[in-house]
């Protein structure tokens, strides 16, 4: 009786082996050698879907400004003497970030990896909007308006950190347009002189409007408006002074070069000035409601799209390419394969749970390719020495590849007794109940 359950074993339980026998399987141990052999089949990942890699885009199309009116005084009558009367001495400070900056933030790109220096980047520009915030996709919106570059650096670095995100970034501003200083009146060009990190003086705001325009400068004066107060300087004194030269201007600041000696004419140029700034702000104003709808709308296509993409996913509608485990593996079963990028060994034995320490054989680790006419190739992995699963983070899989982990020796003998107890059991019943 025992020979008969014995001889039934054989039958009661197969236990899976890749056969090395058979000449269709061709057994090759992972080696540095046969890993670049393995990875030389070619393949091409599934791409990330656009919707992931799309950003809502730049925002700094916003409307120009219009141009400054020419002057529309005319010459007058010149008084004996004029009075010199310098604006009080301001210390600029740091530049502030005000409304309709415009801000580069650099950050890595999806495949960077380590610090900014020497890996890919991706800039993105933003505009300080009316109410003097940016608003980023990764953290929402923060207001950068009346921060030194300084303090909107360390306030960005504490809002990733508190989102988790990557602090890794660098910011800086690409368009100065918060702080101005218009020039006027006999000059070559009328125009807006910018103030940026470095401070403006005098000098440089008349050589940016193409410098003084009046072939005599005996009855000029160079007049400045700041607040509501009106301040001259005497071209001759302006000419003799290089710390009149060298006067600190300020956001505000309008700048009259007059060739008359009154009032009347500056009074009005300043009063267009006024005017034609709260033109401009208005414009701003709704250029930047305008550009506020439109990354609304964006942002909105975007995450309708992501979150359609990611229903297909979960109802299996999106070709994809998989692999296969079996054999002694905690979690056996089919595994797609990742977008944009190649998935491992490592990434197939232990993105699920790997394998059983207790049954799985480390020294039998297969990846069976199919390799055509040719037959089966059984990639073989010895973990033994667990050195050797660095070689499994280096073991490119391809599609349709299944990782097969064997069974110990000694796992087949406890399922053969398994097996087998219940049968002599049973067998031992009989022969009782038969005598």
């Amino acid at each position: 009786m025992l020979s008969i359950v014995l001889q039934g074993c054989g039958v009661a339980y197969i236990s899976p082996q890749v056969d090395v026998t058979r000449s269709d399987v061709n057994v090759v141990p992972i080696t540095p050698v046969s890993i670049a052999q393995a990875n030389q089949q070619p393949y091409t990942p599934k791409p990330v879907p656009t919707a992931f890699s799309q950003t809502v885009g730049n925002v700094t199309d916003v409307a120009p400004f219009d141009a400054l009116p020419q002057p529309t005084q005319t010459l007058q009558s010149v008084p004996a003497t004029l009075s010199t009367r310098l604006p009080p001495v301001v210390e600029p400070g740091p530049y502030r970030i005000g409304v309709g900056d415009v801000m580069h933030v650099t950050t890595k790109s999806a495949t960077g990896n380590g610090d900014l220096a020497g890996t890919p980047q991706s800039v993105q520009t933003y505009a300080v909007q009316d109410d003097g915030a940016i608003a980023l996709l990764d953290v929402g919106r923060i207001v950068l308006a009346g921060l030194t570059l300084q303090e909107a650096e360390a306030k960005l670095f504490q809002l990733k950190l508190e989102r988790q995100v990557d602090p890794s970034f660098s910011l800086e501003i690409a368009e100065f347009n918060s702080a101005r200083v218009s020039v006027g009146g006999a000059v070559a060009n009328a125009t807006v002189v910018p103030i940026s990190m470095t401070p403006l003086h005098l000098d440089e705001a008349l050589a940016f409007a193409g410098g003084i325009a009046t072939p005599d400068f005996t009855n000029a004066s160079i007049r400045i408006y700041r607040g509501q107060t009106l301040y001259q300087i005497p071209m001759q004194d302006y000419l003799g002074r290089p710390d009149m030269q060298k006067l600190l201007l300020q956001n505000g600041d309008s700048i009259f070069v007059d060739t008359t000696l009154t009032l009347e004419r500056a009074a009005a140029f300043f009063e267009e000035q006024i005017v034609i700034a709260q033109l401009r702000q208005q414009s701003r104003a709704q250029a930047l409601a305008e550009l506020s709808a439109e990354v609304d709308r964006r942002r909105a296509t975007l995450i309708e799209r992501r979150s359609s993409f990611q229903d297909l996913v979960a109802l299996d509608a999106v070709p994809r390419d998989y692999i296969y485990l079996t054999g002694e593996l905690l979690n056996p079963g089919r595994r797609a394969m990742p977008f944009g990028r190649q998935m491992t060994l490592a990434d197939g034995l232990y993105a699920d749970g790997g394998f059983s320490a207790e049954t799985g054989n480390p020294s039998q680790i297969y990846v069976l390719r199919d390799d055509g006419l040719a037959g089966v190739t059984a990639w073989q992995l010895d973990s033994r020495n667990v050195a050797n699963l660095i070689l499994a983070t280096q073991f490119n899989l391809r599609p349709n590849d299944i990782i097969f982990v064997a069974e110990q020796p000694v796992t087949r003998w406890n399922r053969v007794v398994q097996q087998l107890v219940p049968s002599l059991i049973t067998s031992g019943a009989g022969v009782v109940a038969n005598n």
